[in-house]
């Protein structure tokens, strides 16, 4: 059968390739023709456009950015009425895939929703969208079933976490040989995920840096985003004894003794990878107040908002500054802090249900559309 994919970022792309390597296990058959990254691009078929070309983040961002997107959406449309699929199989990525889903329901295409939007963070309003123009939604974290199901009367597949497979996947990293191919000696790693998107990466990695020459017993290891240049990061640090190593997140997560990740799904894969951390935020002035407005959540990390608590720090805006990261950072190296973090992570693990994310939900597409 023909699946047609939509995803837009580095996280999606992920999960969308372990998708599109289960749905050839259970469809021998498959074709794919698809919107995302290098990850979907090797599991095959055709890569119409890379998430590169998609990024926009905030809501300042967004509206400099509409005629793109709108034209990017119009080109969306042509594309898959050309290629006419059995399924589209939307990841993520809400504000283009709901616009696509609208009008690819309304002209008769199966539509399927694989990582739900996150409605009941903000725009709950979207159900009703999401009732009209999905055909079957499957969520990946525990509370969204109870959300749908129960509040909204929707019908969805809770088929666990697709992180705790793609993490499980990875290959035990040689630790000699990977510090002597990137340069890297002896002392612990203290990771620092500065995000994906250009606009962050300048907030975030400049503050991140700040206190690196603090922690002399240390080394502070820059994880490059798939999406960027390697030259994109030279600016940044200059003046600081740090160590940019690109794409290779994973590896760097495995070795690490701390880190410090900007809000998004590298906090959960950070406590996945039982990684103590400190979660960092800071957005634009216009962006922020608008989602302070707006957003109706008493945390903004996956890691907290699945365990309902506080299992780690997060320092948002103004409070994401050189002081408080010092005092943050230097809180988890401490032994009686990162034992309780220990704790609370392996009870998160439990939360999100186990492995096999990736193969329940290409059983339930294909047994769906067949």
């Amino acid at each position: 059968m023909k699946y047609y994919l939509i995803a837009g970022e580095a996280s999606g792309d992920l999960h969308a390739s372990n998708l599109m390597k289960a749905l050839k296990e259970t469809d021998p058959k498959a074709e794919f023709r698809f919107w995302g990254g290098d990850l979907m691009q090797q599991q095959g078929g055709e890569l119409v456009m890379h998430y590169r070309e998609l990024a926009f983040m905030g809501f300042a961002e967004v509206l400099g950015n509409l005629k793109t997107i709108l034209r990017n959406i119009s080109f969306c449309k042509d594309d898959i009425s050309k290629y006419q699929p059995d399924v589209i199989i939307f990841v993520d990525y809400p504000g283009f895939n709901m616009r696509i889903a609208k009008w690819a329901k309304a002209q008769g295409f199966r539509t399927h929703y694989y990582i739900s939007p996150q409605i009941w963070a903000w725009k709950e309003n979207r159900i009703k969208a999401i009732k009209r123009d999905i055909d079957q939604m499957y969520v990946i974290l525990p509370f969204e079933k109870e959300f749908y199901e129960e509040k909204h009367n929707f019908p969805v597949h809770f088929v666990g976490h697709p992180l705790i497979d793609a993490i499980s996947h990875q290959k035990l990293v040689d630790a000699p040989n990977f510090k002597k191919q990137h340069n890297l000696n002896d002392k612990p790693i203290i990771a620092l995920l500065p995000g994906s998107r250009k606009q962050e990466i300048a907030k975030m990695l400049e503050i991140m840096l700040s206190i690196t020459n603090d922690f002399p017993d240390y080394q502070f290891i820059i994880a490059g985003a798939p999406s960027q240049e390697e030259e994109f990061y030279q600016p940044y640090f200059k003046k600081n004894k740090v160590k940019l190593v690109m794409d290779k997140t994973y590896e760097i997560l495995s070795l690490s003794h701390a880190a410090l990740v900007t809000s998004g799904t590298a906090t959960l894969e950070t406590a996945l990878f039982k990684v103590p951390e400190v979660v960092c935020y800071k957005g634009s002035f216009i962006s922020y107040h608008i989602a302070k407005q707006i957003v109706n959540l008493e945390f903004i990390s996956l890691v907290n908002l699945i365990m309902k608590r506080e299992v780690v720090t997060e320092l948002i805006q103004r409070n994401f500054n050189k002081n408080s990261l010092k005092r943050e950072l230097s809180k988890i190296l401490k032994d009686e802090h990162r034992n309780k973090i220990f704790e609370d992570y392996y009870l998160l693990e439990q939360k999100l249900g186990g492995k096999g994310a990736s193969q329940k939900t290409a059983q339930l597409i294909f047994d769906t559309i067949n």
